[in-house]
């Protein structure tokens, strides 16, 4: 599919948004910090820090430690090692993934340190009938971190329904927030299909088909090293290692993927 003149503009939009976020820079509240800094992380995750940016990430989309915020899909659960603990106090946090292996990992956390753990919700995303859901309008925040890619190998149709379920858990006024691996707005649309990569055009579609506004866009994660056209897809650069110890190298001095950012707005009316 080659780039329409709105494809354009949405890349445009998000050069220009994206400036004016990494200007001001997102303030990094102590209590925030405190989490990132915690020393019950993972020492693995702490040492992916350089290229995930967990403190102005959550600065960026506003987390607040009294807010209901819900991760989709946690996976191991690598930002729930500071959302648990950062909104254990005042907050609350919903780990929500495939019900109920998807969300292994983290009954896994909480078994293993439930002081830290024990107040984490289980919901289940995308949820059949019967299984648990987060309540419809009661989260501040919904994330989700490097997922989009893998509701979009499930079709178009499924990825719309997971984002109207994101709309439909989100309080008016309420914020969406991506992390995703970012792939060129010139490539073919079917490398979506197997890369690992989403453009941001599509990710915006996605978004504003079910109802939400674009707050902001955000370099935090960027990286123009990364080229997004590797034998393996993303999982050819670290963390993965697809191709394991061929060139392993040239891809360690890439670094992790190339990311957009975006913070996403359920209107309040």
């Amino acid at each position: 599919m080659r780039p329409t003149g709105t494809t354009l503009g949405i890349v445009a939009i998000t050069v220009a948004v994206a400036t004016v976020a990494n200007a001001q820079g997102p303030a990094i509240a102590p209590e925030l910090a405190k989490a990132v800094a915690s020393s019950s992380r993972t020492p693995a995750n702490v040492a992916r820090d350089r290229y995930r940016h967990p403190a102005q990430t959550l600065a960026f989309f506003g987390v607040k430690p009294t807010d209901t915020v819900v991760e989709l899909i946690p996976g191991g659960g690598w930002y729930t090692e500071i959302l648990a603990p950062y909104l254990g106090a005042r907050g609350t946090y919903y780990a929500a993934g495939g019900w109920t292996k998807g969300l292994d990992a983290i009954k896994q956390l909480q078994a293993g340190n439930p002081a830290a753990y024990g107040k984490v919700k289980l919901a289940a995303f995308p949820a059949a009938n019967g299984e648990p859901i987060v309540p419809a309008g009661s989260a501040d925040v919904v994330l989700t971190f490097r997922n989009i890619h893998n509701l979009r190998f499930a079709g178009v149709d499924r990825t719309q329904a997971a984002f109207a379920e994101m709309f439909r858990m989100l309080k008016p006024g309420g914020t969406l927030g991506i992390v995703e691996h970012r792939l060129p707005e010139g490539r073919p649309a079917t490398a979506e299909e197997k890369s690992g990569y989403m453009k941001v055009s599509s990710v915006v579609r996605f978004a504003k088909q079910a109802g939400f506004q674009v707050a902001a866009m955000s370099e935090i994660n960027a990286n123009p090293k990364d080229t997004a056209d590797y034998p393996e897809g993303v999982w050819t650069l670290p963390p993965t290692y697809q191709l394991k110890d061929k060139d392993r190298a040239k891809y360690a001095a890439i670094g992790e993927s190339d990311r957009m950012t975006i913070r996403f707005l359920k209107p309040k009316r």
